[in-house]
């Protein structure tokens, strides 16, 4: 903890799901964790001090901005900045209209823009952006063409950035989970466009892991936000421009 004590990490959407367990990791790591999301959850209480809560959200430039004069308020200093705000919902190209498009868009990709175009602003030289992204940032899938569309272009934001942001000393990462077990994924599988459709959520989530996964399993919450540390610390300071698969081997590259 002795070497992170004095860093600070923004999460948005770090109040649940992933999101939740990529706060806890750094503020396990020794962090100051400052979390940008729509409601405070009860569990956050757990995490205990040196954690600030902020009502934001992320389609909103502005809420980014304050979300990061929050965290400068706070420390002075901010060094990750970890784009995890995202929803996932299946539907097929007949059924898309202009809502159900700018509610997936304008949170998984606006967002996510307006979180690294803050982050470019406010983060300390060594300091970087991590993407939360998607296997299906990388292949489609059946009625998931927008939210496709959005990883995709999640994947090409921080590829780019990665390029443009270099030269300041700031790295931009992605991370590129299949399924990870989380209210947020079971609810969506739950529907009734998705793979599972609507029928026996877990049974399908078995069935995939045993047919696709190297590892006969999917990853955890907290797999995913672990690579999100290593990202974030000295060790990973020649990593940058990469889009890195969570996924126990169900896409091998």
């Amino acid at each position: 903890m002795s070497k992170t004590k004095n860093r600070t990490v923004i999460v948005t959407g770090g109040s649940k799901g992933i999101g939740l367990a990529i706060s806890r990791a750094f503020y396990e790591e020794g962090y100051t964790v400052v979390v940008g999301s729509r409601k405070k959850p009860q569990e956050w209480s757990n995490l205990g001090g040196r954690v600030l809560f902020k009502s934001t959200d992320v389609r909103s430039e502005k809420d980014h901005l304050e979300l990061a004069k929050a965290a400068l308020n706070l420390t002075g200093r901010i060094d990750a900045y970890v784009n995890c705000a995202g929803i996932s919902l299946w539907r097929p190209c007949q059924e898309v209209d202009s809502d159900f498009w700018d509610l997936i868009v304008d949170t998984n990709l606006k967002g996510l823009f307006w979180g690294c175009k803050t982050a470019a602003k406010v983060l300390k030289k060594d300091g970087c952006i991590i993407n939360v992204s998607s296997l299906a940032g990388k292949r489609g899938s059946a009625n998931n063409s927008v939210y496709c569309a959005s990883k995709f272009g999640v994947n090409g934001i921080t590829q780019s950035l990665a390029r443009e942001l270099g030269a300041q000393g700031i790295r931009v990462n992605a991370v590129c989970p299949v399924y990870v077990k989380t209210k947020g994924v079971l609810e969506a599988l739950a529907e009734e466009f998705s793979p599972a459709a609507g029928k026996d959520v877990n049974k399908y989530l078995k069935k995939f892991a045993l047919e696709n996964s190297a590892l006969k399993r999917l990853p955890l919450a907290n797999e995913v936000a672990a690579v999100c540390v290593f990202l974030a610390s000295a060790k990973a300071s020649a990593v940058t421009g990469q889009c890195i698969n969570v996924d126990c081997g169900v896409l091998v590259q």
